[in-house]
């Protein structure tokens, strides 16, 4: 590999690594109501509720499946959060590999190759970023979030 096409695949290794710093900025951003009920609105009512299920009266057996009660709805909507996440991930990652197809393709052909790996990479980066807004609305509308944050 020559000084020109080593400072290409560096230039071009960067920009990918500010693009997909972009994805997380927006994913921050439009998941982090989402992230705050769960941490905090979730969390909350799981402690409230479990702190209720210590009683004297009760025996070990019912305390411990009182507080695994006031676990499921924490946990069901981290586990949504989670499986809509990696769908998220592996969308981008599925397009960011046929980017790197081409790329291998064109590397080939001995087109342009580098550049078209960043544009095309941008393109994918640029629809995933898209699709954030949604993502969070969808998150929301089944974790029942109203744009407030409650419930």
């Amino acid at each position: 590999m020559d000084h020109y096409a080593a400072n290409e695949e560096q230039l071009a290794s960067q920009r990918m690594r500010q693009k997909l710093e972009e994805v997380n900025v927006a994913a921050q951003a439009n998941l982090a109501p989402v992230q705050d009920y769960v941490n905090f609105t979730l969390q909350k009512a799981y402690f409230k509720c479990a702190h209720e299920c210590f009683d004297r009266s009760k025996r070990q057996e019912e305390i411990s499946n009182c507080v695994e009660n006031c676990n499921i709805p924490l946990t069901n909507a981290q586990q949504t959060f989670d499986v809509e996440m990696a769908k998220f991930q592996e969308r981008l990652n599925r397009s960011l590999m046929v980017c790197q197809d081409k790329y291998e393709a064109a590397k080939l052909q001995r087109t342009e190759a580098m550049h078209d790996l960043v544009s095309c990479a941008d393109q994918s980066i640029q629809e995933s970023i898209k699709t954030l807004p949604h993502l969070a609305n969808k998150l929301k509308a089944s974790l029942g979030i109203r744009d407030n944050g409650s419930m």
